[in-house]
């Protein structure tokens, strides 16, 4: 099967994702009996302090991080269309000057325009290619992904009544702090810090 191609300029910019969609795991016709009666044994490393840890991470990613990378895919996606349509544009200009480079009426002009435009148009040109513009919004796009996949792995393990069935409490907190570059103390206390993640 043929892969398909990423559009080049989406009209809504939203994260990569490239997982499978959630599944609660909790079986159906199970009462809730509320927090504390699904943590009164403690049971996977699970405790009522931690759903609230948990909880404030989820709010932090979802208020902080992922719509930061969201609006810095958008502004990357903007210069990125800019690049696009100002290259050929000024490789045409460059093109047209040249064409009446021996014309007597517009002679040093159209030399000028010539030389102007081909060389902003290789410069627009090294910055959209050189510097990779659209794999700078894709990474962001990545990032913002990245951030959705840690919320909804954190949300599925929270929405789950039986915590037997949950991901163990402690390996889910330490995996959490590894994915977003934190120590255990710093992602007890995420809500002081401006965003979730350290490490993009």
């Amino acid at each position: 099967m043929v892969g398909v191609a990423l559009k080049k300029f989406p009209k809504t910019v939203e994260p990569a994702i490239w997982w499978p969609q959630q599944k609660q795991l909790s079986r159906r016709g199970v009462p809730d009996q509320g927090i504390e009666g699904r943590l009164a044994n403690r049971s996977n490393s699970w405790s009522a302090k931690l759903e609230e840890e948990m909880t404030e991470i989820v709010g932090v990613l979802k208020s902080k991080d992922v719509p930061e990378y969201l609006r810095l895919t958008e502004v990357a996606l903007k210069i990125n269309r800019i690049l696009a349509i100002s290259g050929p544009l000024l490789t045409g200009l460059a093109a047209l000057g040249s064409a009446f480079l021996g014309s007597s009426i517009y002679g040093v002009w159209s030399g000028m325009v010539g030389v102007i435009g081909g060389a902003l148009a290789s410069v627009v040109n090294t910055i959209e290619h050189g510097g990779q513009v659209g794999m700078v919004v894709e990474m962001y796009r990545s990032n913002a992904g990245f951030f959705r996949l840690i919320q909804e792995t954190i949300e599925a393990n929270l929405r789950e009544k039986e915590v037997g069935r949950r991901e163990n409490g402690q390996v889910l907190e330490m995996k959490v702090a590894l994915q977003l570059g934190r120590s255990l103390s710093e992602l007890k206390h995420l809500s002081v810090f401006s965003y979730g993640s350290k490490l993009f």
